[in-house]
């Protein structure tokens, strides 16, 4: 039975119906209707950020670790507008969230009113969709439809602009009992002939590769993935948005592929003669230059959106499907057929590589290496702990020197690489994941463009860790500046070994403050801070500034190129 209220309280109700618990926003004039009723909610908690990005990222963090849809909420203008870059990381990371923003009243629009933006014609190539709504019968529909679109099929962002007046005015609210998108109908069950052919093509591969990417993770198939890799025996390699989908302790896990991966794992896909690949997109950081990626190599290519299917690589066998759903029917087509597979001369080459490009680091004498940090992290808090990371050179040395055993674990800006997105990323990760350790791996960059979310943390209770690699630098700018700009070091020297003192900003936010610069101290502090649950942690981890990601691809040539430090000639070909 329709029940009558405002707008704003509908919103609120709507909220309620999709089975939110929690918000991260910021009031201003347009969404402050919305504001009044939600102070009378039970069920959803508002956590007031500091920043709309912010609460656009920590929206991200409590989707991938809560499993629910995560939700932020700014006002128009500069309110949405903060709101673009967590939208955009959103949608390229296939993260499913929906931003709600407030609009100048639906007379106003178009006149260039005060704080108005068109947030929806600037989200449009950035969302899976978005709504402007000016009649508040609508809100009820258009928020069960935005739930809807957010996490079904390839997740990702949805927008709900809504203006001040449909907010204000009075209406009645009704939750729709079946929801109505002719045009959205996902695949997710995979074509069986292709299932067939995929088979087939397994069975004949000399060289297979299973190349597996966040789609994994996103569809929860990771346990389908291990009984697919040991029935074949085939060898996986993760990307940066699978580490975790496929345990790192396994001996068929060759590490990760791309412009900071394994020897391995790059190796193998070069000298591949099959790539199975499973919900990944032949992203550039993967592949190198296009046309010289796995030149030997056809290709099985399965994901649950079409329009990643011969994209960047033409497929051989196209699956469309959902990974888990995939995966389960190519387990059902190889079942029994494991002696048809021999591919123990690709294993003796595997392992050669393996055991000739072990993970190292090039250990310094007189300063801490933030790799041994990064390492005694994974060590100490182990694999029941959740690490988000921002970008850059602390990103890739998570990436490389922590032992990720689950899926869902690893949180990073993949695509878009967003500086900034740890902390309010490791803020709505804890808040969707209460009773996991949560670090924030972060460098001393990324670190100042959204610490302010420490006092939302400090505030609502929200314990996170952040280990800050602090080498004073724009550190992956200034590795590039070393290796292919003469060491001009051009803009790249934040001076952050001295400003700011990160203790002190730390314990200015209502946070515990700790420092190491030495190996001895490293183990001491980490687990000093693992002892520190009352309040949220920050490590300043003074690190040598020149400790340089290898091994290296670099930008724009062929993976044959992968150098690591000891030698810049073509890695698996080296002569030790």
């Amino acid at each position: 039975m329709a029940e009558h209220m405002t707008g704003a309280a509908s919103l609120i109700k709507s909220l309620e119906h999709a089975g939110v618990d929690t918000v991260f926003g910021i009031p201003g004039g347009a969404i402050l209707p919305a504001y009044d009723p939600l102070m009378d909610s039970d069920q959803v908690r508002h956590i007031l950020v500091r920043h709309e990005q912010g609460a656009g990222h920590a929206a991200e963090g409590y989707a991938q670790t809560s499993g629910k849809v995560g939700v932020c909420m700014a006002t128009s203008g500069p309110g949405a507008t903060n709101l673009v870059t967590p939208i955009a990381d959103a949608y390229m990371d296939s993260v499913p969230i929906v931003a709600i923003t407030g609009q100048v009243p639906s007379t106003a629009i178009g006149t260039d009113a005060f704080q108005e933006a068109d947030i929806s014609g600037i989200t449009m190539p950035i969302v899976k969709h978005n709504y402007l709504v000016t009649d508040p019968a609508e809100i009820p529909r258009v928020i069960a439809e935005a739930f809807h679109l957010a996490g079904t099929g390839r997740p990702g962002p949805v927008l709900v602009d809504i203006s001040k007046d449909a907010l204000a005015a009075q209406t009645t609210f009704e939750w729709p009992d079946a929801i109505d998108l002719p045009g959205y109908r996902p695949t997710t069950a995979p074509h069986g002939k292709q299932i067939k052919e995929a088979a087939k093509m397994i069975v004949k591969a000399k060289r297979p590769v299973l190349y597996v990417g966040g789609g994994i993770v996103r569809s929860g198939a990771s346990q389908e993935l291990l009984t697919l890799a040991e029935l074949t025996g085939i060898p996986v390699v993760t990307t940066l948005m699978a580490r975790g989908a496929f345990p790192d302790s396994h001996p068929q896990n060759l590490g990760m592929p791309g412009m900071h991966g394994t020897v391995p794992a790059v190796g193998a896909l070069q000298k591949s003669d099959l790539l199975i690949a499973l919900g990944t997109r032949f992203d550039d950081r993967v592949t190198g230059k296009l046309d010289s990626f796995a030149p030997y190599a056809k290709v099985i290519h399965a994901d649950i959106d079409p329009a990643e299917i011969g994209k960047n690589r033409h497929a051989d066998v196209p699956i469309v499907g959902d990974a888990k759903a995939t995966i389960a029917g190519l387990i059902a087509a190889l079942s029994g057929r494991k002696d048809d597979i021999d591919i123990a001369d690709w294993w003796e080459i595997l392992n050669g590589w393996k055991k000739r490009f072990p993970r190292g680091y090039e250990e310094h004498p007189d300063a801490l290496e933030p790799q041994y940090v990064i390492e005694r992290l994974g060590h100490i808090a182990g694999p029941d702990a959740i690490y988000c990371a921002g970008v850059g050179q602390h990103q890739m040395w998570a990436s490389q020197f922590i032992d990720y055993e689950k899926p869902g674990h690893w949180l990073n800006s993949g695509g878009l690489g967003t500086m900034g997105y740890a902390v309010p990323a490791a803020m709505g990760a804890k808040v969707g994941n209460p009773d996991a350790v949560v670090w924030a791996i972060d460098g001393d960059g990324c670190f100042q463009m959204t610490n302010q979310e420490l006092a939302t943390c400090a505030i609502n209770n929200i314990p996170i860790k952040v280990a800050l690699i602090n080498n004073s630098s724009l550190g992956m700018v200034r590795q590039w500046q070393t290796l292919f700009y003469d060491k001009r070091y051009s803009n790249t020297d934040l001076q952050s070994h001295q400003f700011p003192d990160f203790v002190k900003l730390a314990e200015a936010y209502g946070c515990y403050g700790l420092r190491a610069s030495s190996r001895e101290e490293v183990d001491v502090v980490i687990e000093k801070a693992m002892a520190l649950n009352d309040a949220p942690v920050v490590i300043d981890f003074q690190v040598h500034r020149d400790a340089m990601v290898w091994p290296m691809v670099p930008a724009g040539t062929s993976n044959d190129l992968i150098t690591t430090a000891r030698d810049l000639a073509p890695a698996w070909e080296r002569e030790d």
